[in-house]
């Protein structure tokens, strides 16, 4: 029966050990130098492409994953979730060389108007800049001439991009929803 005080005081040295050593753990953060990440001098770039959004075809390339409420009276189609996979051409003409996607989700997030929550990348596929994305998050409210949406990021070529589009409808058919958006796009980047 002496084993038992020898176990206890042995768990409890154990115990005190552990409370009263000094926990040694890795920094949340630390400074970095630009040049490990071969940053050399910002860029600003200028990108313009058309936007081809196809809600009615036989092969459209975004379609309604929500719509808003069944009592939803509202002209500004609030609660509806569009997903897209767009193709961004040099011109406005579907059957211009496509040059990236835009690729995420836009949803009616306005009760009293038409006013789109845009979350998208574009994905480019030519040039220098194949393989890169800028993505786009920020409001569109489509019937104004001209709509100015933040760049907020990016990858490939486009890391640490900041920057705006501006989206001006270049088209828009109301019976059937297709649309085609002229942008502009203005980005910093390295």
């Amino acid at each position: 029966m002496a084993k038992k005080p020898l176990r206890s005081q042995f768990f409890i040295t154990i115990f005190l050990l552990h409370i009263l050593t000094p926990i040694q753990s890795q920094p949340f953060s630390r400074k970095l130098s630009k040049n490990s990440f071969g940053f050399k001098k910002e860029k600003l770039s200028h990108l313009h492409f058309y936007f081809h959004d196809i809600v009615t075809s036989d092969h459209p390339t975004a379609v309604k994953v929500a719509a808003g409420p069944v009592t939803n009276t509202s002209q500004s189609f609030f609660g509806l979730v569009m997903m897209m996979d767009d193709p961004l051409t040099l011109k406005p003409d579907p059957k211009s060389k496509v040059i990236g996607r835009a690729q995420g989700i836009y949803a009616s997030a306005d009760l009293e108007k038409l006013g789109f929550l845009m979350v998208l990348n574009y994905c480019f596929t030519e040039g220098k800049y194949n393989g890169s994305t800028l993505s786009i998050l920020g409001r569109n409210a489509a019937l104004t001439p001209v709509r100015e949406m933040p760049v907020v990021g990016g990858s490939g070529l486009f890391r640490f991009a900041r920057g705006y589009a501006l989206a001006k409808t270049h088209s828009l058919d109301f019976k059937t929803g297709n649309a085609v958006v002229e942008y502009d796009v203005f980005v910093l980047h390295y």
